[in-house]
């Protein structure tokens, strides 16, 4: 009886969690991909070599004394490398994101979408009781893509293409951030006094979330570092979780979808649960690989940020 007891109120919470998420900023219908998303998603994964995919040195440059970390500690296969066993990839998501880095400080559109699902498989591996998030994540994901396909349809349609044409192909609406944004104004998408299903809102969803994840591995980093010379192990990874989530999704969640957060959060591993999700055995090890991921999250942020300020689309309903 005491065992089920343990596990009757965080199953309750979970269902709960579930209903409540499937309420949270409806996005409206989408399309299926086939049969269901995933086998379409390795399809491009494996098939559409992200245009700039050749520019993956493109990392963003740390601060200073996290570039003596990454310099001084990094193993180089644990980035670069495969590593067995695991649905998450460090270096897959490190070439998506540095592929996004368009020119004239643009974010290109596919390969962020490549990044959500890459850290979909992240959050996925800290356990179940996440997928409420990756759930709502994956269906934006799905809808901006919807977008992005039906856009190049009616482009390549429209458009004949120029055998001469080898350098820098004329690019759809829907090619970058900052093109989608600007043909969704001009075309009168985006709604400031009511919910739609525009690409600019859903990327805005994305973007506090991506937001949270900087913040989590921030902290994750800081914990470690003042973790030395302790006994008590520090706070726990769901600890850091609520606190990164309290500063960057809280405040546009109802009551009732944080307090089931909150108890989501509390069921999370520890922080040791991290070094096999980046291929490492110790804190240590871990610490600047994990810098490396969230230098490039945070230059993908900052871009992404101020092509949503200049047009005042940084408080969409």
């Amino acid at each position: 009886m005491r065992v089920f007891g343990q596990y009757f109120l965080p199953a309750v919470m979970v269902t709960v969690l579930l209903f409540l998420s499937s309420l949270w900023l409806p996005q409206g219908s989408v399309q299926d991909c086939e049969l269901s998303w995933l086998p379409c998603l390795i399809v491009r994964s494996e098939t559409n070599k992200v245009e700039s995919a050749a520019a993956a040195g493109w990392l963003v440059s740390p601060s200073a004394d996290d570039e003596n970390v990454i310099n001084n500690n990094i193993n180089e296969d644990a980035v670069l490398g495969v590593c067995p066993g695991q649905n998450f990839q460090v270096s897959r998501l490190l070439l998506y994101l540095n592929s996004a880095l368009g020119p004239a400080s643009d974010v290109m559109l596919e390969p962020y979408l490549l990044c959500w699902e890459e850290l979909i498989k992240f959050m996925e591996a800290l356990g179940p009781l996440v997928s409420f998030f990756t759930g709502k994540v994956q269906e934006k994901i799905t809808l901006i893509r919807r977008l992005v396909e039906e856009e190049a349809a009616k482009f390549s349609f429209l458009t004949a293409p120029d055998p001469q044409c080898t350098h820098n192909p004329l690019r759809h609406a829907y090619s970058s951030v900052r093109s989608m944004l600007e043909a969704e104004l001009q075309r009168d998408v985006v709604k400031f006094d009511r919910r739609t299903d525009s690409g600019s809102r859903t990327l805005l969803r994305l973007h506090r979330s991506l937001l949270w994840l900087q913040l989590l591995l921030e902290k994750v980093v800081d914990e470690g570092r003042s973790d030395r010379g302790r006994s008590d192990g520090g706070r726990s990874l769901g600890e850091l979780c609520a606190e990164a989530y309290a500063e960057a999704l809280a405040p546009y969640h109802p009551w009732l979808l944080q307090r089931a957060a909150q108890l989501a959060f509390k069921a999370m591993p520890s922080r040791a649960a991290l070094l096999p999700i980046v291929c490492v055995h110790t804190q240590e090890e871990a610490e600047p690989i994990i810098l490396l991921i969230i230098s490039a999250i945070r230059e993908v942020h900052h871009r992404t940020q101020r092509e949503l300020e200049q047009r005042s689309m940084m408080d969409l309903p």
